[in-house]
This record gives C-alpha cells, sequence and structure tokens, in this order.
C-alpha cells in the first residue's frame, strides 16, 4: 500500500467519505463494482475541464491533476451514457465533474470526447480492503416505520435532463418558505452533484439531501428494490412532520426506468400532494402530460421549467391544456402558494386527486 499525499481533490461522487478514511491506494487484478473508490490522475482534458468537491467548489482540471475518483453508471443525454467496465482497465472516463467515472458507451454529438482518467490504485483501508461509497451512508433511519400523518410530497419531474427541474423545486422551496413554512428538500434519482440541492438550500431547504448520502455515486441501472429504498429513507429523513412540507425531485424525464421506476410505486404515488411537471418548451410539456397521463395515470398539479419563461410557448400551452404553468425563473409567491398549499374543505369536498382525465381547454 502506498499512502495518499496532500493536494488531490474528493469530489462530490464521494461525499458519503470522511477524510481520514481516504489514506492508502494500492493496485488490485480486480474489475471495479459501483461505489468503488480509485486514485487517479487526469491524463487529457475533454469535456469536462472541472471538478466539485465535496464542499460544493468547482476546481479547474490540468491535465496531471489528481483527485479521488468513484466507479458509477450514467445516464445524461446531453452528454454520456457510461457503465461500469466490467474489468481491470489503466484509465477510464470521467463521466461527470463530480468524479464519476467508467466507461463511455453513448455520446451525445454536440459534446467533446470525455475526459481521461489514469487510474493508479483502488483507494484501501488499514486492512487492504477496497473503499466503497455504499458503506458510508451518511444516512442512517432509526426506524423503518413511517408515522402518520407525514410532510406533504411536492414532486417535480420531467421530460428530460436540462428542462428546468431544478429550478422549478427551488421555486417552490423559495414560496413555501416565504410564506413561513419549514421546507426539506431532495434529489433522489440521478448522478451526483451537489449544486441542484445546494440552489434548493440557498431557496430556503434545510436539511437537503440526496443520493450520495446514502453513499451511493449514481443511481442508473440499481436494482429496482435499491431505487425505491433509497426514496423510502430519504422519505424517513425528510419528512417525518406534517406541519414541514418536503420537496423532491427526479431526475432527467419520465422515460428513464428508474423514474418510471417510481412513478409507477406506490411507495411514491401515495405520498404525493403536489405534482409538478417541468418541459423545455411547449410541445414537450403537452407530449409529456399525455404521457404522464397514459402510461403512469398522473395529472400534474402544475406546468414549470425552461418553457415557463417563455410567453410564447405559454401561448401555445394554453391552446392544449389549462393546468397553471409557473414561471421558475420569476416565481409569483401568490400564484405559486395557491398551487401548493393545500385548499381549504369546502362542502366536504377533498384535495384535487393526481389520477384522471387530462385538463384540456
Amino acid at each position: 500500500m502506498e499512502r495518499l499525499t496532500r493536494g488531490y481533490i474528493v469530489p462530490s461522487a464521494a461525499f458519503a467519505l470522511k477524510g481520514k478514511t481516504l489514506r492508502y491506494y494500492e493496485y488490485r487484478d480486480r474489475p471495479p463494482q459501483v461505489g468503488d473508490v480509485v486514485y487517479g490522475e487526469i491524463s487529457r482534458i475533454g469535456q469536462h475541464s472541472s471538478l466539485e468537491n465535496v464542499s460544493g467548489r468547482i476546481h479547474v482540471a490540468h491535465n496531471g491533476t489528481r483527485a479521488v475518483f468513484v466507479f458509477g453508471n450514467r445516464y445524461a443525454p446531453d452528454y454520456f451514457e457510461g457503465l461500469v467496465p466490467d474489468q481491470v482497465t489503466p484509465t477510464v472516463d470521467l463521466l461527470a465533474r463530480s468524479g464519476l467515472v467508467g466507461k463511455v458507451q453513448t455520446k451525445n454529438a454536440l459534446v467533446k470526447d470525455p475526459t481521461r482518467v489514469k487510474v493508479l490504485g483502488y483507494v484501501v483501508d488499514e486492512a487492504g480492503e477496497v473503499i466503497n461509497t455504499r458503506n458510508f451512508p451518511l444516512i442512517v433511519p432509526k426506524s423503518t416505520v413511517k408515522k402518520m400523518p407525514r410532510s406533504p410530497l411536492i414532486l417535480v419531474v420531467g421530460t428530460a435532463m436540462n428542462s428546468g427541474k431544478s429550478l422549478a423545486a427551488a421555486a417552490c422551496c423559495w414560496t413555501l418558505t416565504a410564506l413561513g413554512h419549514n421546507v426539506r428538500a431532495a434529489k433522489v434519482t440521478g448522478t451526483a452533484s451537489l449544486q441542484d440541492i445546494l440552489h434548493m438550500n440557498d431557496a430556503g431547504a434545510h436539511p437537503y439531501v440526496d443520493f450520495t448520502y446514502l453513499g451511493y455515486p449514481s443511481t442508473y441501472l440499481m436494482p429496482e428494490d435499491d431505487v425505491v429504498n433509497i426514496f423510502n429513507q430519504i422519505h424517513l429523513k425528510c419528512a417525518n412532520s406534517p406541519r414541514n412540507f418536503w420537496v423532491a425531485e427526479l431526475s432527467d424525464g419520465i422515460g428513464p426506468r428508474e423514474t418510471a421506476l417510481l412513478l409507477d410505486s406506490p411507495d411514491v404515488r401515495e405520498r404525493i400532494h403536489r405534482l409538478v411537471f417541468c418541459a423545455g418548451d411547449a410541445f414537450g410539456a403537452i407530449g409529456g402530460l399525455h404521457v404522464l397521463q397514459e402510461r403512469f395515470d398522473l395529472v400534474p398539479h402544475a406546468i414549470s421549467g425552461v418553457c415557463s419563461s417563455s410567453p410564447l410557448h405559454l401561448r401555445e400551452l394554453a391552446t392544449h391544456t389549462n393546468i397553471p404553468v409557473f414561471n421558475s425563473a420569476d416565481p409569483d409567491l401568490d400564484q405559486l402558494s395557491a398551487i401548493l398549499l393545500p385548499p381549504k374543505r369546502q362542502n366536504g369536498r377533498k384535495k384535487q386527486p393526481i389520477t384522471g382525465q387530462l385538463p384540456i381547454v
């Protein structure tokens, strides 16, 4: 074993690890697994020229920059699809600036080739065991019993990555906080990146967590039970008080496997108080509404995302649906409070259901 020397970066994919855990590295002739931590050196700058550390700071990367990296799978239509290699490899691809590494399988033609990382060895403990982030969860629920009632869940989903989900989630956090409510925030699926949950924290949410707090560097291709378990463990962490609100985001679009698993799960569906659907343009929103209704029997309570900032997109959208749209880039407090807060009971009527037929103008 060799000792790690100062000067290396600990990226956000390794968020669950404490500094004292990272002491030694050693070459091992074994295929990597999801969550395995390696010590490496950037050998060629490509698409990602920076690394996000465990505090959220963005470091400029150079050829020769050393860091610990975490093996994981990534699903990112705007960038890469990457998988953990099934054999030992001397170099790997940087799949995200959070320090996630693997081998690129497919690439968006509009982005550069991936940044390359030379693997110097696995990070190991004093006993020589390979460090794996999944063995260091920061969230360990004291009980698996969900005491009722629980916090209302504002669930944010979208058509794809970069459709404006995180900004919409932050707008929800800002609104509820401005109205005097305590808000907890989470990103349940995706690829390690602190920026989204930090944005929700900036909007007033605390605590704020994601799957990296449970030791997972990403959620792509995880077993179904593990995906639902992540939701339930974060649920236990964030939603214990009916006086609070819980704002949660699911990554990418409603088509990818992991999002679909959660939208199909009774554990998730029965907890939704408000469903917010985000899209990059009007017709993406229109098509997504029909997929939500036909595939999942869900109707969102509001539409937002990138399209919500464009009057022309809003004009197109208004010819197809009367579901309210809120501008996530410039949220209106009164409008969002009317959307998010539980309606007053009138004549014994309960809150609006999230299933049924799409409201069409």
